[in-house]
Parts: structure tokens; C-alpha cells; sequence
């Protein structure tokens, strides 16, 4: 998930970090499991009838939500205040301690994988995760169902384009927070000339200011597409075959490096002129800088999300399933796109947004980035995920082509 936090969150204590992270992160987190459950670790999955615990919110109006830094609205002159989320608590009288402790898919699957995996409660009744993050809670059983009958706005709401990824038809287990597109951003005065497909990147022009994304996760898809991949289907050759193209470029000298969040400041500076980015990344960069353009490129580009969850064995189910239909009300969806701008899950808020009476804020329903167009719409795709079995194999090529 692409945020960068600007101070370090308090984490909750309830379950402390594993002293294996190292290895989760290194070899994958799943399949890392996979390897522990043969060396005396308890099997991971959990069965559908061992995933509930009693649901005490009718009786406890509180729910615990555990998410990523900068990632709700907040008041202009507070930052310690939350708009929308101090309506739902006076409309519901459901106290919901929020937290920033997310700051890393992995990490925090490390963090919660030994509760999870041991039958016991989380200490958090909604978390925040990135889509191949929540398709291993998905396989792994760590997460339960949720009851639509409780969250008509998002049955009636939720975008078309997300309602089917691979790992969760239907979208049962996870309903996107928000969403976002994996694509180019370049800045056009320094580069001049426009970009329109992946392989522009390999242009003579750039060379040596040129960034792809380091995680694996996070790059493959863009880089897949551009060579006429459907990323709904991809096959393990279609990966092998990207990476033999990757590995051509940085023998060549074309890609400057692998980066994370970081390269905002490559571009911003100059030091580079094209990279793979984040669209809500980018319309920050547009605000002091109208040169940088977010291109989806001809051949397509990744739509993801960072989706909301219940875990196993959380305390107030009904009480987190409330507050994810409440940001499912146009009106509660268009407040929050206008802070975080990122792709709004509800295309609903468009509307809302287009009525403001503040010009600026009305600005916003035009943006292909928060609201895209049917043209744009047609060239996102949600990728499949790599699987457990996948990962170990994949992790290590592309690693080693990163210099992790």
C-alpha cells in the first residue's frame, strides 16, 4: 500500500511481533508458513467453522480498526480529529479506537500472523491490507464472511470494476477501502515528449532516468501488461519472460534503480524523468507541479486496492460491518476521496462531489485519477495474485534482479 508516513504510529500491544519477521519478509509470508507448519509449527489454516468468536456488539458499542498512516480525513485545523469517522461514532454511539500501525503489508502480517494462526483474537476487529496481502488471509481462512444483509450501501455501491478479484469473487471476505492504478508518471517539460506505453520507458532519452517499483507486488503487473499480457490470467512464463526484459534494461543501464515511495523525489528533482507510480502519488506532485502527467499506458495498467477485513475471531463483528457500509453512503465516500485522492470505491461520490459549492473541491469529480473515465475504465485490469506456491520461486528471481 502506498503510503508514507510522516511519525511513527503507536502499535497496538495486544500481539507482539515474531521474532521470524526477518524470515516472512525474506521468503514470503505464505509460503513461509507453509514451510514452518512441517517443522512442528501449528498448521495455519483455519477451518470456516473455527473463525467466529461471540460477537459482543450489542452489548459493547466499540470497535478497533487498525489502518495505514494519512489515510483518513481530518479536520484542517486538528489533525487529531476525523470528520467522518466522529459522525459515524455520534450517529452510532459505536467508539471506534483507530490506529495507524500499518506501515507495511508484511510487517503486519507478521505482526498479526500469530494470533491468527493460533485461533486467538487479534486485538483488532477491521484492519486495512493491500489486495495480495488480503488473498493470503483469504486462502489462509484468517478472515470471516461478511454479512451483506447488514451493508445495503455496499451491495448497491461498490464499483463494478471491483466487485470479482480472483481471490474473493464476489468480494465476501474484503470490501476496498480505497482503490488506485499502478502506472507511469513522467514529467513532460524536462522529458519533451508525451509517454503512452510501457516500452517508452526503454527509449534511448531515458536512459539512466528511468525507476520501476521495487516489490515484487507492486511492479509485475504494469510490466506484464506491457507486453500483452492479460493480468487475470497471467501464466508463471509470462513472469519469467518480464523478467528476462528487466534484466536486459538494467544490463543496458536503462533503469537508474528499484525504489519504494521514493521516487517522488527523483522525479521531483529531475534526477528522473519516467518511473512506475502510484496515481494518488501523483495528483499530490500535480499540485506544485503541473508538468508531471500519470499516464495508463495504451497496453493497460493495474487497478489494485487496499481493502477492509474482519479478522477470526474478532470481538464486535457487527459493529466493524456498520462502519464499512457507512463510508459506503455516497455522501461519506466523497468526503473522504476529496482528502486521501485516491480511485473512490464508489462511483456514486462523483456526483456528490460535482455539487460542491467549493470550487476547488467540485474540481475533484473530474479527475480521471479519483473518478476514471469510460476510456480509462477500459484499460484497468485487477491482476491475479501469485500464489503460496508461486511466491518462494518468484520472490527469489526478482529479488535477486533488485538487489534485495
Amino acid at each position: 500500500m502506498p503510503r508514507t508516513p510522516m511519525t511513527p504510529p503507536k502499535p497496538l500491544a495486544s500481539v507482539p511481533a515474531p521474532s521470524r519477521r526477518s524470515l516472512l519478509r525474506a521468503l514470503g509470508a505464505a509460503s513461509a508458513l507453509g514451510a514452518l507448519a512441517g517443522c512442528g509449527v501449528p498448521a495455519a489454516y483455519v477451518r470456516p467453522g473455527e473463525r467466529a468468536a461471540p460477537d459482543t456488539s450489542a452489548t459493547d458499542k466499540q470497535l478497533t480498526w487498525s489502518n495505514w498512516p494519512l489515510y483518513i480525513d481530518t479536520d484542517d485545523k486538528n489533525p487529531n480529529r476525523r470528520p467522518t469517522l466522529e459522525a459515524f461514532e455520534k450517529r452510532t454511539g459505536i467508539s471506534v479506537h483507530y490506529s495507524e500501525e500499518i506501515n507495511d503489508n508484511d510487517e503486519f502480517f507478521g505482526k498479526i500472523s500469530p494470533a491468527l494462526m493460533n485461533h486467538q483474537k487479534p486485538g483488532r476487529d477491521l484492519i486495512v491490507i493491500s489486495d495480495w496481502m488480503c488473498a493470503r488471509f483469504v486462502r489462509l481462512g484468517w478472515v470471516q464472511e461478511m454479512d451483506r444483509a447488514r451493508q445495503p450501501h455496499v451491495a448497491a455501491e461498490l464499483d463494478p470494476l471491483l466487485r470479482t478479484p480472483a481471490f474473493d469473487p464476489g468480494r465476501r471476505f474484503t470490501v476496498p477501502y480505497q482503490s488506485g492504478i499502478t502506472g507511469i508518471a513522467y514529467d513532460r517539460r524536462r522529458l519533451g515528449r508525451e509517454i503512452r506505453s510501457v516500452s517508452d520507458l526503454w527509449a534511448n532519452d531515458l536512459k539512466g532516468r528511468v525507476t520501476l517499483l521495487s516489490g515484487l507486488d507492486e511492479a509485475f503487473a504494469l510490466l506484464m501488461q506491457g507486453d500483452g499480457v492479460d493480468i487475470r490470467s497471467w501464466k508463471a512464463a509470462d513472469f519469467h519472460r518480464m523478467c528476462d526484459q528487466v534484466e536486459k534494461q538494467v544490463a543496458r543501464g536503462q533503469i537508474r534503480r528499484f525504489t519504494g515511495n521514493d521516487y517522488t523525489k527523483d522525479l521531483v528533482s529531475g534526477d528522473v524523468l519516467a518511473c512506475q507510480a502510484y496515481s494518488g502519488d501523483v495528483i499530490q506532485l500535480q499540485a506544485d507541479n503541473p508538468d508531471i502527467r500519470f499516464v495508463v499506458p495504451e497496453e493497460g495498467a493495474e487497478l489494485w486496492s487496499d481493502s477492509l477485513m474482519i479478522p477470526n475471531r474478532a470481538a464486535h463483528k457487527t459493529n466493524a460491518e456498520r462502519l464499512i457500509d457507512y463510508y459506503y453512503e455516497p455522501e461519506v465516500a466523497a468526503e473522504l476521496a476529496a482528502w486521501v485522492n485516491y480511485v473512490c470505491p464508489v462511483p456514486a461520490a462523483q456526483e456528490v462531489l460535482a455539487r460542491s459549492k467549493d470550487e476547488d473541491t467540485a474540481a475533484l469529480a473530474d479527475n480521471p485519477l479519483i473518478f476514471p473515465d469510460a476510456a480509462m475504465r477500459r484499460r484497468l485490469a485487477i491482476a491475479r495474485d501469485i500464489t503460496s506456491t508461486e511466491r518462494l520461486e518468484f520472490a527469489r528471481r526478482w529479488n535477486k534482479i533488485v538487489g534485495l
